[in-house]
């Protein structure tokens, strides 16, 4: 393959990307792919990995649907980790949450490692010159090292979702990347996927009426 190529790789932190960038926005019905078309013009998108979990809850059948309208797209791939409840203990001295000084807190669990060794496995398979990472989480800083120092052929570039300023740290991943930036809400309202579409099934799947 030319040095000159241009294929990338899209790896997109789901929950990252929707709490940092889509949360409380019109906007969650989201084209992944036309959107890294239009922010990347200038690469050859070889594949988008879109890692995510089920979550509980009302919020399942709008995501599974979201999900669904992902599979209609052959570059998109979605892997999914887990969803879990954590026993979380409460550090406020004056906590009485049901009597008790713990509660149960949602959370994803395997994103970043599943993140990390797609990374690793397409660095190793010779399948991009380039990786565009969507993530504010630094616990994926040592998987960006370690491609850079093992194919220091292959550029990569971070993407931190974040709505306002005060979100959109990630210094310790920003520092890890050849380039940086935080992820561009201006593309959202123009990569919005139709209101309904059809799998290769026949059926339609249409956008959840909350969204």
């Amino acid at each position: 393959m030319s040095v000159l190529s241009k294929r990338s790789i899209i790896y997109i932190d789901g929950f990252n990307l929707y709490y940092g960038a889509l949360k409380s926005t019109p906007y969650k019905w989201l084209n992944l792919q036309k959107y890294f078309e239009l922010l990347r013009q200038d690469d050859q998108i070889q594949r988008i990995w879109y890692f995510t979990a089920e979550v509980s809850g009302n919020q399942l059948l709008r995501q599974r649907t979201y999900l669904e309208a992902l599979e209609t797209f052959p570059k998109i791939r979605t892997v999914l980790g887990l969803y879990k409840l954590k026993e979380v203990k409460c550090r406020v001295q004056s906590c009485h949450h049901r009597h008790r000084r713990t509660f149960r807190k949602p959370e994803e669990k395997r994103t970043d490692v599943n993140i990390a060794l797609q990374m690793l496995d397409d660095a190793y398979q010779g399948a991009c010159e380039r990786m565009v990472l969507v993530s504010g989480d630094s616990d994926l800083a040592p998987a960006i090292s370690l491609v850079k120092y093992r194919h220091p052929h292959i550029k990569v570039s971070v993407y931190v979702p974040a709505q306002n300023k005060k979100r959109a740290g990630a210094r310790e991943l920003r520092s890890a990347a050849d380039k940086h930036a935080t992820l561009p809400s201006a593309l959202l309202p123009r990569t919005q996927l139709p209101q309904n579409l059809t799998n290769l099934r026949g059926d339609v799947i249409s956008k959840p009426s909350s969204w």
